[in-house]
Parts: structure tokens; C-alpha cells; sequence
């Protein structure tokens, strides 16, 4: 080593210790103290946190065995038990059936709807027992009908007759009246559904031009129509326009009728068609006697329809009487009474019970009407025919 060399190194040293020396023995044990140990570098764990000044913080590792679904919800408190006063177990029924009946008074002679009649002018008989009514309401609704119509290629005049009545029926609905229109041949053909709109209503009717078959399956139509008009809630009707002869359906009389005494709630109005043709025909010898029993069937099977629903049938012979028709139909369906009471039968047995409404005084005699001059009048009480009670479920 060179004499520079060791003269640099021995200036260096001289220089630095000097400096240790001004520190005081406290002050270098205190430096001492703040510097941390060395620690030993460990690989990275998912179970160690942060580093902070006061050391990591360690969370601790969810067991593999932890269940993680939530806990169960609180069971509901048990409903209080009622002990049975008697050994042996029984369940009870009540079933207190409520019998509706739409009711209309009408005047024979000018087809007036009668108002202000009491609960103590109508007498109720179920099968010829009285029964006690529990309220009497006037009603007063919009309707809601279907037109069933007969549109058959057999007869010009049949079809001209079926137009007017359906028109005339129109021209008396109201905006909150909802129709439907249908019509029937071999088949049954369903022009608008229910609406409100006369438009719609309108343009169905005016599309009857060119009939199709020749065939008037009426039976079938009107089954297919009750069918569809028991899933509606509330009071329908149906206005049936046609001859209400039947040649090709597969329904007979007897399915028909049991199907109309198995629906509620719908009452059949029921207008022939051909009247004055067929008295024309009848006249000059041209009708034979097989077709004109036929057709004095259909009048009765319409009557039977409208009878049995406590509606009216009519077999007008000139277009004039139609706007007169459909007032007293309008009067009927639009104004009724409401009677209800309780049957005394209440048994749900199924079977069908024939119902008779009349009209009495305060002694319970028939009720005598009169007009201005005190002339009697004679009336009509137009009531279903009965109902089918309801059967019972095991």
C-alpha cells in the first residue's frame, strides 16, 4: 500500500469518530431500541391481512364444515285447539242455499212493465209450498245478450224477417249494453264476440247477405250458446230470431231442455220468423199437412225456450209490430223485480223444483188491477219455471 493510501485512510477515520462521540449513551440506545428486528420473510397466506404499524391482522379461516345457509325461519305459533265436547269426532256442514228470482209484471193489453208492487204481493210457491221471502228489489242494468240468429238459404222471406227484427233490437241498445251476435246454420257461426261498440255490432248484422247452408240446426246452437254464456257472471239473455224449426242437429229436445233447466241466470227471448208467409201459404193449400205440423212444433219448442226462462216469445205477422216487441222486451229486461228467499227444501239433492209466482193482496187474495176508469186489467207474471238445486259433494 502506498504512503497516499494510508494517509486517505487514516484522515477518513479521524473524521468519523469524532462524530459518535457527541452521542450520548441514552440517545444511542434509544436509536437502538426503534429499529425492528430483521424478520423472516414467509411466503404469502390468504389467512394473514394487511401490515400495519401494529402488526398484522390475522382472520381466522372459515371451517370447511360451516354450514352457510341461512337459519330457519321461526315456526308459527299453533293455533289454539278447540277439544271436541264429545269422544267420538264429527265434522258439520251448513249449507243454506238462497234462491234469486227475477220477476216481471206486465200489462196484457198495452205490455206496460207494472211498478211499485210490495214483498206482500208476491206469493212464492216451490213445488207448490209457499215460501217466505226475505227482500224484494227493483233492478234496473245495463244487459248483456247474445243475437242468435237463424241464416239459412232456405227462404228469402225468412231471412228479410230475421233482418228486421235483428235491426230493430239494435236500434235499442244502449252505449253500456254489451251484444253478441251469432248466427246458425248447419253450423254455428260467431260474428262478434261481446262489445260495447254499435259499430262492430252494425257491421256483423249488415254482413248477413249470402247465406250458406239450408240446414237450421237450432238445437245445436242454442247449446253451444248456453254453453258459452254459463262461464259469464250475472243476468244474460238471448234474443233467438228464426223459425225455430231444427233439421240436422245432434242435440235432441229432450238434451236441449235439460241443458236450458241446468243454466242460470240466462233468460231466452225468442221472435219467429215467416209468420205471414207461412198464413199465406197455409191459405192458398200450398203448405202440406207434414210441414205445417212441422212448423206448429217450432213455434211451441220457441214458446217451451222462452217459458222455461221466464222470457216471452213472439211470432210477429208484420214488420210494424216489431218496434212494439222489442219496447216490452226492453221493458222486461231492463226493469224487474228481484225476489229472494230461502227455500224450505234446502236439501242438495239435485233435483228440479218447480217455481210458481202470483200476485196478492193483503188478505192473500189474487191482486185486482184497474186503471183510471176502475176497469180491471189483466197482467202477466213472467218467472222462471223453476231451478235445479244444487248436488251434493261427498
Amino acid at each position: 500500500m502506498t504512503s497516499l493510501s494510508r494517509i486517505r485512510r487514516v484522515v477518513a477515520v479521524t473524521l468519523v469518530l469524532p462524530g459518535l462521540f457527541f452521542l450520548s449513551p441514552d440517545i444511542w440506545a434509544q436509536s437502538q431500541q426503534q429499529q425492528p428486528p430483521p424478520q423472516q420473510q414467509t411466503p404469502a397466506d390468504d389467512s394473514a391481512g394487511p401490515n400495519t404499524d401494529s402488526g398484522p391482522i390475522v382472520l381466522k379461516k372459515k371451517k370447511e364444515d360451516e354450514d352457510n345457509t341461512p337459519p330457519p325461519a321461526p315456526a308459527a305459533p299453533a293455533e289454539p285447539k278447540v277439544k271436541n265436547p264429545n269422544n267420538d269426532t264429527y265434522s258439520l256442514r251448513v249449507d243454506v242455499p238462497i234462491v234469486n228470482l227475477d220477476v216481471n209484471v206486465i200489462l196484457d193489453k198495452t205490455h206496460q212493465f207494472v211498478p211499485g208492487l210490495k214483498g206482500n204481493n208476491f206469493l212464492v210457491l216451490e213445488d207448490g209450498v209457499p215460501q217466505t221471502i226475505t227482500s224484494v228489489r227493483m233492478s234496473k242494468t245495463p244487459i248483456t245478450a247474445v243475437m242468435l240468429l237463424e241464416f239459412a238459404a232456405n227462404s228469402y222471406y225468412f231471412i228479410r224477417d230475421m233482418q228486421n227484427a235483428s235491426f230493430s233490437f239494435f236500434n235499442t241498445l244502449k252505449p253500456e249494453d254489451y251484444i253478441a251476435v251469432v248466427t246458425y246454420d248447419l253450423r254455428t257461426h260467431i260474428l262478434t264476440d261481446f262489445t260495447n261498440n254499435k259499430q262492430v255490432v252494425g257491421d256483423a248484422l249488415q254482413s248477413l247477405v249470402i247465406p250458406g247452408f239450408s240446414d237450421t240446426n237450432c238445437f245445436d246452437a242454442l247449446y253451444e250458446t248456453l254453453d258459452r254464456m254459463s262461464r259469464i257472471e250475472g243476468r244474460k239473455y238471448i234474443i233467438l230470431i228464426g223459425t225455430g224449426r231444427d233439421t240436422f242437429s245432434k242435440i235432441t229436445l229432450d238434451k236441449i231442455l235439460a241443458k236450458i233447466k241446468a243454466t242460470p241466470n240466462v233468460t231466452i227471448f225468442t221472435i219467429g220468423t215467416g209468420a205471414l208467409v207461412r198464413e199465406l201459404a197455409d191459405a192458398r193449400g200450398a203448405m202440406g199437412p207434414v210441414t205445417r205440423l212441422d212448423y206448429l212444433q217450432a213455434d211451441n219448442q220457441m214458446k217451451t225456450f222462452a217459458r222455461m226462462t221466464g222470457g216471452m216469445s213472439f211470432n210477429p205477422m208484420f214488420q210494424g209490430a216489431l218496434p212494439d216487441i222489442f219496447s216490452q222486451i226492453n221493458d222486461s229486461i231492463r226493469n224487474e223485480y228481484v225476489l229472494t228467499y230461502r227455500p224450505s227444501n234446502n236439501k242438495n239433492d239435485g233435483t228440479y223444483r218447480r217455481i210458481q209466482v202470483k200476485l196478492v193482496d193483503n188478505e192473500g187474495q189474487p191482486l185486482q188491477m184497474q186503471d183510471e176508469k176502475h176497469k180491471p186489467l189483466k197482467y202477466s207474471v213472467i218467472a222462471r219455471d223453476g231451478y235445479r238445486a244444487k248436488q251434493e259433494v261427498e
